[in-house]
């Protein structure tokens, strides 16, 4: 009668040897050589150790409708116009009142503006031509992903051209600007604070270049990008110049500095990636040694076992 193999266990042989011998001396090693190597391999390889990573948020922009606008004019004189009462009263002598029209825009209705769209009517005289056009627009600006963060930022869109402009349209974007990671968690509100400083009661403190220097020196600011502006030339008589566009807010793409239980869990998959096969090599080779006892051990095999087969 035909017989098969219904089920098998291993037979269990044990190798002993005492504790200062040589065999415990190739157990270490065995040890070590299986541990250490691969933490080796999987440092050298790089990026074993986390030390920056990336997420994905949409952030929470509010335009704090607070605006400086300064034109250039063709007889090197130049008018301008801001929502601070300071700045007003020291250039009353070039200062000209818009009609100034915002509306925000939540277009996923997640309950975050995606958009802002301006529109700046600037009266002018017909004798006055604009060449140059520099605009401000103040931001509220919230991350609250891993590092919340807080901050008051600014777009800056501008234009220059040696024809006089009727009308400066953009479309473009509210970039976050990082020059080194963010914390993986913490309240950063290290940069809330007036980007133009409205209280100050000094010229100099309300120029481009004094506003445009210290908000340089920030490691986390905002940036308009601009790829698609438009202008138009041949102003009619009596028109107003025209300030106009939309500003998105993406969705940001944020490099963080990780915390610790991620940076271990990010080293521990890659060696333990290496570290199973390390075992597999070193169990073979142990196997060889005691098999062929290389090393000397005392060889403690089963009882042997008494089964009873029946045949029918």
């Amino acid at each position: 009668m035909a017989v098969y193999e219904v089920y098998s266990t291993p037979v269990l042989q044990r190798y002993k040897a005492g504790i200062c011998t040589k065999t415990t001396l190739f157990m270490i090693l065995a040890f070590l050589f299986t541990v250490i190597p691969p933490f080796l391999v999987a440092y050298r390889s790089e990026g074993f150790w986390l030390k920056e990573d990336f997420y994905r948020e949409q952030p929470s922009v509010s335009f704090k409708h607070q605006i400086m606008m300064v034109l250039d004019l063709l007889d090197s004189s130049y008018l301008t116009w801001s929502t601070y009462q300071n700045y007003n009263q020291l250039q009353q002598d070039h200062l000209r009142i818009p009609l100034v029209k915002t509306r925000e825009e939540d277009v996923n209705r997640d309950g975050r503006p995606d958009m802002l769209h301006y529109n700046i009517e600037v009266p002018l005289q017909d004798l006055e031509q604009v060449y140059s056009a520099k605009l401000i627009l103040i931001f509220g600006y919230k991350l609250n992903r891993f590092s919340s963060v807080r901050m008051e930022s600014m777009a800056y869109a501008y234009h220059t051209g040696p024809v006089p402009i009727s009308l400066f349209n953009i479309e473009g974007e509210l970039k976050l600007q990082l020059k080194e990671p963010l914390a993986h968690k913490g309240l950063d509100t290290r940069y809330d604070v007036p980007v133009i400083n409205s209280e100050s009661i000094f010229a100099g403190d309300y120029q481009l270049t004094t506003i445009f220097s210290n908000y340089a020196r920030r490691n986390v600011t905002t940036k308009l990008q601009c790829d698609y502006p438009v202008v138009q030339t041949g102003r009619g008589a009596g028109q107003p110049l025209i300030l106009k566009g939309t500003i998105h807010f993406p969705v940001e793409t944020i490099p963080y500095v990780p915390g610790f239980w991620q940076v271990i869990k990010f080293a521990w998959i890659q060696y333990l990636a290496v570290l199973v096969l390390f075992i597999f090599i070193m169990e073979r080779v142990k196997n060889f040694v005691f098999a062929n006892q290389i090393v000397t051990t005392v060889v403690q095999r089963p009882y042997p076992l008494v089964s009873k087969n029946h045949y029918h």
